[in-house]
């Protein structure tokens, strides 16, 4: 498909590999897909030290990371996320009704994310065929609407069928809503999407979700150009950040990023951190820092299982995404 005139606005520059513009404020399109590390709880701090450009952060989940828990919406903006559903009892609020309580309780939530990866159920895909998602939406998703905040639609893999299920979805959810009450369809405020491999497919990616849905604000909450040499990942790196940030259409944006490179499910080079902790270059200029020269491969730990499948044998009902 042919991008939008006013997506068709690649990078051109000549030092692809070097850091963007360093700025002492945070960038409030620039967010974090937290992934905590219990073997370097000192790893959770990284993300919120002094002069880090971060605004806001999900984990996948509906309670904020205890990591983060005193640090207030204003300081670092807690979005939640309805990660999955109860296939036994769609109609469970209980995401709702949390969401509620941490209003109650003085938490300023505004937006909140729909089910991550329906369109697969496995690498972290929470695998929900589209008109049980929308029972679980219209339950959850449209009385949070009704309270004034923003809600995201479920986010979809980087494969061709996710756009399939997103109008199937869309379509269920509009026949119970419109039967349910005044309302014609169900609405929503922006655009998860996710995306792992090149520049160019990405950039087409995000013209043809511009242009199926117009006028709507596209996060793209997962990111990488994955199992790459250095050069590459860097190079999308800087090129993705770059477009991203000055492109209307983007909301907000999240790395896939925030782990150590042994424990990396999308290459040993994409982490913002190597196996001793330590920021790499793509680590550093995502906070904007100064560029530090670390490999991503340095400082080799003693293996231990990929993060996604550390997650999905600890965590019951929710899971963290890999590669699309």
């Amino acid at each position: 498909m042919l991008l939008p005139a006013q997506i068709l606005r690649l990078v051109a520059t000549s030092s692809l590999l070097f850091p963007l513009a360093v700025t002492a404020q945070r960038n409030p399109k620039r967010g974090l897909c937290f992934t905590p590390n219990a073997d370097y709880p000192e790893d959770n701090q990284v993300w919120t030290q002094s002069g880090s450009q971060l605004s806001w952060y999900y984990n996948y989940g509906v309670d904020p990371s205890p990591a983060f828990a005193d640090l207030s919406q204003e300081e670092f903006e807690f979005i939640p996320m309805m990660w999955g559903v109860d296939r036994d009892n769609l109609q469970d609020t209980s995401f709702r009704d949390r969401v509620a309580r941490l209003i109650e309780d003085g938490r300023n939530i505004t937006r909140v994310m729909g089910f991550n990866e329906p369109d697969i159920d496995h690498s972290g895909g929470s695998g929900i065929p589209p008109r049980d998602a929308a029972r679980a939406w219209v339950a959850n998703f449209v009385p949070l609407q009704e309270m004034g905040i923003q809600v995201g639609l479920p986010a979809m893999t980087g494969a061709p069928a996710g756009l399939v299920w997103l109008h199937e979805f869309l379509d269920h959810c509009s026949e119970l809503v419109s039967s349910g009450n005044s309302r014609t369809n169900c609405t929503y405020d922006f655009l998860p999407v996710h995306w792992y491999d090149n520049f160019e497919g990405f950039a087409s990616h995000i013209g043809e979700r511009v242009f199926h849905f117009p006028n709507t604000s596209i996060w793209v909450t997962e990111y990488a150009y994955a199992h790459q040499e250095l050069e590459p990942t860097q190079q999308f790196f800087n090129m993705s950040l770059e477009y991203m940030d000055r492109l209307d259409e983007i909301g907000g944006y999240s790395y896939f990023g925030a782990f150590r490179s042994a424990e990396s499910n999308v290459g040993p080079n994409a982490p913002f951190l190597n196996n001793a902790g330590d920021l790499t270059d793509v680590g550093a200029w995502y906070l904007g820092l100064d560029t530090t020269g670390v490999d991503p491969q340095s400082a080799a730990v003693p293996w231990r299982a990929p993060l996604a499948m550390v997650v999905a044998a600890t965590l019951v009902g929710v899971s963290f995404s890999g590669i699309y």
